[in-house]
């Protein structure tokens, strides 16, 4: 049966990494790009077999500093419609693999690039985390409670949401550019300019005098009693996000402080001490008592849940967001489509599991792969 996911045959080489660039594989995947990561030899099994961005993929070893390596790599390169890598600026330069060398045998090859500080500036062969280039971004400083240091939001503006998904988003625009001028080139995706754009909401705000750099006073960083998380009497929490003047009046009449004499909603100066009166409150019924009273309405609530939790919230089983692979539940693909819907094609594949089936598949003989295996330049 044809595959009628929205990039089916794609064709798409991955040189195998951590984190935000086999991210970007996984989502292209999921959509149907048949993406074939290039592992190194004695690459280790730990946790490779159950890496959610590794689902839907094919991989084979390769040992690319040897010289037949380096020449499967670039025929790879030759028939691919997208190359991903995600080392530091050089790497790929010094395997003979740059885009110079590529985009000429390639000229219609769209070569993704993730790193932390990009392929130039100052730092671009600095090491680095997401930690460093969502600080460097001036993103880090706006994320915490007043008074606070600042919290790392896990590793999802940086390396994924401002990573990744950027760079999938970079790699499939220039696809589109291509079906016009024929013509591939250079996604340069960089997590420091990733988390700056995630923002852009906010320097818009800091411009129009509504938006302090002083962390937790603001908006949507807890400064406001209507935008932030409660504890209740279990130990739970709860979310709480009443910002526009209909929601917020929800929220005061089923919190019962509709029949007060409040503050307007927007004065700053009364959203400590409101915060204060909503702490008590909701500390007094559990988490699951509050969502008897709030969960569905117009107040903009949801019960704060872990990920096992979230796996069976009834919108989230409606909605098929978690899905089961290999055993392991995950997040599913998304977005959706009305006609040609994303699917996990495979589960996550091991190391070198698709070595001859794979670059069969890209144009190699039987012979070339005997001969290739025997030569220890792929495994």
């Amino acid at each position: 049966m044809p595959d009628s996911r929205p990039l089916s045959g794609l064709k798409i080489v991955e040189f195998a990494g951590i984190g935000p660039a086999p991210y970007a594989g996984q989502i292209l995947a999921d959509l149907g790009a048949d993406v074939v990561v290039v592992d190194r030899p004695l690459r280790g099994e730990i946790g490779l077999a159950k890496s959610p961005d590794r689902r839907g993929k094919r991989s084979i070893v390769i040992d690319l500093k040897a010289p037949q390596g380096g020449e499967i790599a670039t025929k790879l390169a030759r028939r691919a419609d997208v190359l991903i890598e995600g080392n530091r600026p050089g790497v790929m330069e010094r395997l003979g693999l740059g885009p110079d060398v590529c985009l000429e045998r390639n000229p219609s090859l769209v070569y993704g690039r993730m790193t932390g500080w990009g392929q130039s500036g100052p730092l671009a062969h600095a090491a680095g985390h997401d930690i460093n280039y969502i600080a460097l971004a001036g993103t880090l400083h706006g994320i915490g409670r007043a008074g606070e240091k600042p919290v790392p939001p896990l590793n999802l503006v940086g390396d994924f949401g401002g990573g990744g998904m950027l760079l999938a988003f970079g790699i499939v625009a220039a696809l589109f550019e291509r079906s016009r001028s024929g013509q591939g080139q250079v996604v340069d995706a960089a997590m420091v300019d990733g988390a700056a754009l995630l923002m852009t909401m906010m320097h818009g705000f800091r411009h129009a005098g509504f938006w302090k750099d002083e962390r937790g006073t603001n908006l949507l960083d807890t400064g406001s009693h209507f935008y932030d998380t409660y504890e209740t009497a279990d130990g739970e929490y709860v979310s709480i996000g009443s910002i526009e003047p209909q929601f917020y009046k929800e929220l005061l009449r089923l919190t019962g402080l509709e029949d007060e004499e409040l503050p307007r909603q927007m004065e700053r100066s009364s959203w400590a001490p409101l915060a204060r009166r909503l702490t008590e409150i909701f500390k007094s019924k559990t988490r699951d008592e509050w969502c008897e009273i709030m969960e569905g309405t117009d107040v903009c609530f949801a019960p704060v849940l872990s990920m096992g939790e979230a796996y069976e919230h009834p919108h989230n089983i409606a909605r098929g967001t978690f899905v089961e692979v290999a055993g392991q539940p995950q997040p599913g693909p998304a977005p959706r489509f009305s006609r040609t819907p994303a699917e996990i094609s495979r589960p996550p594949c091991h190391a070198g599991q698709h070595t001859d089936e794979a670059l069969a598949e890209w144009g190699f003989s039987a012979e070339d792969i005997s001969r290739l295996r025997e030569k220890k330049a792929i495994a």
